[in-house]
């Protein structure tokens, strides 16, 4: 039977078992992870944390990956300053990147998410306010979220993706992994099309 390993991505760590092609000595998914042939569906970049998946069953990681199935991931984002709705509105609608349009998003203001602190800190600017939004995309691009935020003048400070389909971080601290239930993967069917429930929020 295929496996799918729900892996809370630390800051800092590679989304891959060996720092080849990198700078020798970077944290690794090997340093957290001790199962034979399993594979990430997908990335997440060093700078990023939260919700990575793995497979060993082709198949599935693809059907994970594929911007055809459209399998909505949602981003617990902290940018600088805070969005307006004429903000919010063109990231529901689709923003120009320098690589073509990007499909519909949904964004939402939210109150600051109950999360594990960062290490080391997102570096703050006094004079500058900061706001979390909850984003779910439903492709994958190289830096997608990020650019997106910055094309309508909201850096991001902290990136933390919190679900794919189905699947959650619930309950995983920075680090820890479970295994997950495979039908979850299939677009949808069942669970997998619902919208995942968001982390608790603590008052500002």
């Amino acid at each position: 039977m295929s496996q799918v390993i729900l892996f809370n991505k630390p800051y800092g760590t590679l989304s891959q078992f060996s720092d080849r092609g990198t700078a020798a000595g970077r944290p690794t998914l090997s340093g957290h992870i001790d199962l034979p042939d399993v594979y990430p569906a997908g990335r997440l970049d060093s700078d990023s944390e939260g919700l990575l998946i793995l497979t060993d069953d082709g198949e599935l990681q693809a059907r994970i990956t594929h911007p055809r199935h459209k399998l909505p991931k949602t981003y617990l984002v902290q940018v600088e300053g805070v969005p307006d709705e004429d903000a919010l509105a063109l990231l529901r609608g689709g923003i120009d990147l320098n690589d073509g349009p990007t499909l519909p998003a949904e964004a939402r203001l939210i109150d600051a998410p109950d999360l594990w602190p960062r290490d080391p800190p997102v570096r703050f600017r006094k004079t500058v306010p900061d706001r979390w939004l909850a984003l779910t995309i439903r492709e994958g691009r190289n830096r997608q979220v990020r650019r997106m935020t910055a094309a309508v003048g909201h850096p991001t400070l902290r990136l933390v993706r919190w679900s794919v389909g189905a699947w959650t971080l619930d309950g995983l601290a920075p680090g820890q992994w479970r295994r997950a239930d495979v039908s979850a993967a299939l677009p949808g069917s069942g669970p997998a099309a619902r919208r995942p429930a968001g982390p608790r929020r603590r008052a500002r």
